[in-house]
């Protein structure tokens, strides 16, 4: 008869070599289903995008709260999240330039967030803030390529205290 420590080391090296095969199976199916059936899952940022696409604030806010929870270092979700608390009616500043300045924090040189929170300085009658940040983007990207520092610039032109 077996020793029993060559019985529990057969039957451990048969139960691994059972795991083994079994996880490269499962590997296997799941890449061939993974090739069979594309991924049409959106995220929260991409649906945040899409309901700022429709002007559908509220929507956009629950996404971009969503996608700033699964991704606490994505200075994009933070600026979005703002920009939607800004636009909505009636806006909520406070909050959004908590998450602007979260955004910036996360990435100094968010362009987008430079150009909006700057616009957000002319909704509370602080175009010298907003000057500032149009100074930031001229020395990020420039001033005659710069999308953002162009609208920036033409949202202060505009402002009327």
């Amino acid at each position: 008869m077996m020793n029993l420590k060559v019985r529990i080391h057969i039957i451990l090296t048969l139960v691994l070599a059972m795991q083994v095969t079994f996880a490269r199976d499962f590997s296997q199916n799941r890449d061939a289903n993974t090739e069979e059936m594309p991924s049409t899952q959106v995220t929260p940022l991409q649906a945040g995008r899409q309901a700022i696409d429709a002007k559908d604030w509220q929507t956009a806010i629950v996404h971009f709260e969503k996608a700033v929870l699964l991704e606490p270092t994505n200075a994009d979700g933070f600026n979005l999240l703002a920009y939607s608390l800004r636009k909505q009616v009636p806006p909520n500043l406070p909050k959004a330039f908590e998450n602007y300045r979260i955004a910036l924090k996360l990435d100094p040189n968010h362009k987008g967030a430079h150009e909006y929170i700057g616009e957000a300085y002319l909704m509370v009658n602080q175009p010298t803030e907003a000057k500032k940040h149009l100074a930031l983007l001229a020395a990020i990207c420039g001033n005659e390529t710069c999308e953002e520092f162009q609208d920036l610039a033409q949202a202060i032109a505009n402002y009327k205290h």
